[in-house]
């Protein structure tokens, strides 16, 4: 199983009509709760864990988790704190900026999983939304341990952001003291610049994937790597994208246990640049999925 922990939110979607207003669509979003959704609909057996607020956002993405058929989690509501929002743009290309409400918001406040939730996991996959407080950073570490000694694999997707950060350095230190404890971790081929190319040839104990874009993507375990082909497409919008990929690789990893092969690595990730390119072409991170089938089609086709 694969249980997620994380950020639970709404990306609110800028789409501009022809009079020049922006309009904006509601998507149930959040980096880890994306994982969640893709690697189910993927195959997986998968839990979640997250928060939102007491309010009809709240409402709205409990309904649309509970519609997943998740096979284990909770997702908690906050009394103190409204569900967090994200508002997207997106160019000409289908590429994305961010810009984040949560101040004081829910997303952070995370339930604290039992020795028997944590057992029925495999790979406890941990977002990185919650590092951007103090607590959040704690609680991420202290799972990451709990995990370990309970024998699980533990995962850690970076994707960074700046903007909730004081500054920049301060946050990698903060990123880098999860990745320290993780045993799959997933970069941008930016993020591997912002981290040096040098740290994350460090990470040799632990297998490291990057995201390349229309490039595809690399893997790194071991002191072997290689660069893995992707399917072409037109993308309509990326949210998402990364998360995708991320969910079928975990999907193709959950239960596999010992030393990773080249070429389950190899399959692993071309598996996961096809969920990834799939899903950009439809709006949102989560409504334009593909199943199982059609990605095992595409994949045949590379």
């Amino acid at each position: 199983m694969i249980l997620c922990i994380g950020e639970i939110l709404a990306d609110m979607i800028g789409v501009r009509g022809d009079d020049g207003c922006v309009c904006y669509e509601r998507k149930a979003g959040g980096a880890p709760f994306n994982v969640a959704c893709a690697a189910k609909r993927f195959g997986a057996t998968v839990g979640f864990y997250g928060c939102v607020g007491d309010d009809i956002i709240g409402d709205y993405l409990i309904g649309f988790a509970a519609a997943r058929q998740f096979d284990a989690g909770r997702i908690e509501r906050s009394k103190i704190g409204n569900t967090t929002l994200a508002f997207v743009e997106l160019d000409g290309n289908g590429e994305r900026s961010f810009c984040f409400y949560r101040k004081n918001t829910a997303d952070p406040q995370l339930p604290v999983l039992t020795d028997a939730e944590l057992g029925a996991a495999d790979i406890v996959h941990i977002g990185s939304l919650m590092l951007s407080e103090k607590s959040g950073a704690e609680y991420a570490r202290a799972t990451a341990d709990r995990a370990h000694k309970s024998g699980k694999k533990v995962s850690f997707d970076v994707n960074f952001r700046s903007d909730i950060f004081k500054d920049t350095a301060s946050a990698v230190a903060t990123y880098k003291s999860v990745i320290e404890k993780a045993d799959i971790v997933k970069f941008s081929d930016t993020e591997v610049e912002l981290f040096s190319s040098a740290y994350v040839d460090g990470l040799r104990d632990k297998l490291v994937c990057i995201t390349l874009g229309e490039n595809g993507s690399e893997w790194r375990y071991r002191g072997r790597k290689n660069v893995v082909p992707t399917v072409k497409v037109k993308p309509v919008d990326t949210t998402g994208a990364g998360d995708s990929f991320y969910a079928g690789v975990l999907t193709r990893l959950d239960g596999v246990s010992g030393e990773y092969t080249d070429e389950l690595l190899d399959g692993a990730l071309i598996f996961g640049n096809v969920c990834g390119a799939l899903n950009t072409l439809g709006r949102g991170a989560i409504d334009a999925l593909p199943d199982r089938k059609t990605v095992e089609r595409t994949v045949a086709t590379i």
